[in-house]
Formats: C-alpha cells, sequence, structure tokens
C-alpha cells in the first residue's frame, strides 16, 4: 500500500473538508487508480497564494513518509468552484525539485 502526501489549496478549506481525497487514495479510485488503495500520511495547504509553501511542505510529507505527493484536485483542477490555482505550474515544478528520486508527484487526486 503506498503512502500519500496530499496539498490542497488553504483557499478551499472552508469549503471542502477533504472527504472525497481521502476516499479516492483508499479505494484506489481517480488518480490514484494505479497506485490502488493508499494510506494518507499527511494533509496539509499550500500555505496560500501564491503557494510558495508547497514545495517545503512537499518535502516534509516525504521526510514523513510519503511515497507519493497529490496535487488536491482543488488546485489543478479548481474543484469544487471550477477555480484552478493560477500558480499551479509554479507549484509543480517546485515541488518537483524538491522531490526528485524521493517520491512520485500526482497532479490530480480525483
Amino acid at each position: 500500500m503506498k503512502k500519500i502526501g496530499i496539498i490542497r489549496c488553504q483557499q478551499t478549506e472552508n469549503i471542502c473538508p477533504g472527504t472525497t481525497d481521502f476516499l479516492s487514495a483508499a479505494q484506489g479510485k481517480g488518480a490514484f487508480e494505479p497506485l490502488g488503495e493508499c494510506q494518507i500520511v499527511g494533509f496539509v495547504s499550500c500555505g496560500g497564494c501564491p503557494g510558495k509553501s508547497a514545495a517545503l511542505r512537499a518535502r516534509m510529507l516525504v521526510d514523513r513518509g510519503a511515497e507519493v505527493v497529490a496535487l488536491a484536485s482543488c488546485v489543478t483542477l479548481g474543484k469544487p468552484l471550477d477555480f484552478p490555482c493560477p500558480n499551479r505550474e509554479q507549484i509543480k515544478k517546485a515541488i518537483l525539485k524538491q522531490i526528485e528520486g524521493k517520491a512520485e508527484l500526482l497532479e490530480y487526486t480525483h
């Protein structure tokens, strides 16, 4: 069972408890389908706009056992408000630099 760390948009914390992220990981659905059932070992926010804390938080998740870091669908797909993060490409690049060779990155969750 893969260990997953999820980074979510801080702006959606007050409207989304992350339930679908947790269910998708546990059931191996959505972006987790190729991995099968997964265990979430951390669920953190990006730190707020413009997301500069996301890369360091990704490294923190890996240091605490995450084998895969996933950007929650609120960041990259804009769920549930159809408003993706305008900084998502920069965030992905920064995260990949921090976790290179240590973990993989999923660009969405569900």
